[in-house]
């Protein structure tokens, strides 16, 4: 076998791995496969009343793919793979579908705002101009991502708009990138429970 086979080997070895050690903890917080909104936030550490918790609202209904206001173990590890090993337009995608809430197809400028706000409290209301100099306000932070991405400006986002808009912006993709580790997460949550030595 080739170095290269070998370490290919290695690595399904160690994704196999660790999936089973994600089901046993899957299945240790929810015996009946079904991850309710409430055990999501418990698992990732986030409290009631936060912004985190706003936002993680709005990621478990994107996750939710069925929408029987649960997560199975495949929708789980969808969201996990996404988070931690997604291409930028896989992400970009679902970011889309979380700011849509209306299921639309395309954001208008209350969608936006309504997600800008919980990702601007998470923030703590540090986001600047491409500068570094300027901090903006959320409603500036509104503003700029519709003069970025809204191509024809006739006031909404389209998934194509918004996926090419946030490629071509730093700024955008810099906005969008919230400072948590979901990898420290998931790993911090297995050694709690003796599912995974670092």
């Amino acid at each position: 076998m080739g170095q290269s086979q070998q370490i290919q080997t290695q690595e399904e070895e160690l994704e196999l791995n660790s999936i089973q050690d994600l089901y046993r903890s899957f299945i240790m917080e929810c015996p009946s496969g079904s991850l309710y909104l409430h055990e999501f936030k418990r698992m990732f550490g986030v409290q009631n009343g936060t912004p985190e918790s706003q936002y993680m609202d709005s990621i478990f209904r994107a996750f939710d793919m069925n929408h029987d206001n649960t997560m199975d173990f495949i929708e789980y590890v969808a969201a996990l793979n996404l988070v931690l090993r997604g291409k930028l337009e896989d992400k970009l995608r679902w970011s889309f579908k979380v700011f849509d809430s209306d299921d639309n197809g395309c954001l208008d400028r209350h969608e936006l705002w309504k997600i800008v706000k919980i990702i601007y409290k998470i923030k703590k209301g540090c986001v600047s101009d491409e500068t570094g100099t300027g901090n903006l306000t959320a409603e500036q932070v509104c503003d700029r991502i519709f003069q970025e991405v809204d191509v024809n400006s006739d006031g909404q986002i389209t998934l194509e708009e918004f996926v090419q808009g946030a490629q071509r912006s730093p700024w955008l993709q810099n906005f969008l990138r919230l400072d948590v580790n979901p990898c420290g997460w998931v790993q911090r949550y297995l050694c709690d429970r003796k599912l995974f030595q670092v």
